[in-house]
């Protein structure tokens, strides 16, 4: 009986400290790779909420790029982006293994045929950490903005780590959208995202003041032709 409550105890604490290795790989994250020998420097920003990775690359022909299907297991963290390089959209694969500080991770990235890879060595940024912390929106957010006279309701469900925010908008004609470029600056966070309405594709650009329980946004056309205000309050 004792030694199957020693097994026990042993499998939850690996479970824990698996946990601790994959929420410790949120942060920014920044490295370089050789190609065709010159040094093509990397910006990648993490977001971990579970096992599911979230967030951006920059640095790469199309920047910043989102990261899609990331994934973090232990020390290991695997996502793939899309980026274009001489007319032509390729996608790419990385796969990171942390080292045991927890402070440098060893990428493997290439096409997704294989046809290319490269190695880099991504150690983590306090210094871009501490000063993009900001506040924590991770969660959902619900309000609503009037469109010719109507009210229309949004769900924004984020993630934010490091001062990147990633997640979708939820209402829009385009639903979900997913947000880009996700940001926060002390108490303001910016983002924009595509939608289309009547046939026509419209980028939108949102700027919102963050408070404890609401936040506050100004948003509208890029080209400035159409905007609106509203208020979107924490969804417990």
């Amino acid at each position: 009986m004792k030694n199957w409550l020693r097994i026990v105890g042993l499998i939850a604490f690996l479970a824990a400290a698996r946990g601790m290795w994959a929420a410790d790989a949120s942060g920014t994250w920044k490295g370089a790779f050789d190609f065709q020998g010159g040094s093509v420097p990397l910006a990648i920003h993490l977001t971990v909420a579970g096992t599911d990775v979230t967030g951006t690359v920059e640095g790469l022909p199309t920047t910043p790029v989102d990261i899609h299907e990331g994934k973090t297991d232990g020390t290991a963290v695997s996502f793939w982006v899309n980026t274009d390089y001489q007319g032509q959209s390729y996608k790419l694969v990385f796969k990171g293994t942390l080292s045991g500080a927890g402070d440098e991770a060893a990428y493997t990235l290439g096409t997704e045929d294989g046809s290319w890879s490269a190695q880099m060595t991504a150690k983590r940024d306090p210094a871009a950490t501490v000063a993009a912390s900001g506040p924590d929106v991770t969660g959902n957010w619900k309000g609503a903005f009037d469109f010719n006279g109507e009210s229309v309701p949004l769900v924004f469900k984020l993630k934010s780590a490091a001062g990147v925010v990633t997640g979708t908008v939820e209402g829009l004609e385009t639903s979900p959208a997913e947000i880009h470029e996700g940001k926060i600056d002390g108490d303001t966070m910016t983002f924009w995202l595509n939608t289309d309405y009547q046939g026509q594709t419209y980028k939108l650009v949102y700027k919102g003041k963050i408070a404890a329980d609401e936040i506050k946004f100004s948003f509208g056309t890029e080209d400035g032709s159409w905007g609106t205000d509203m208020t979107a309050s924490k969804s417990l």
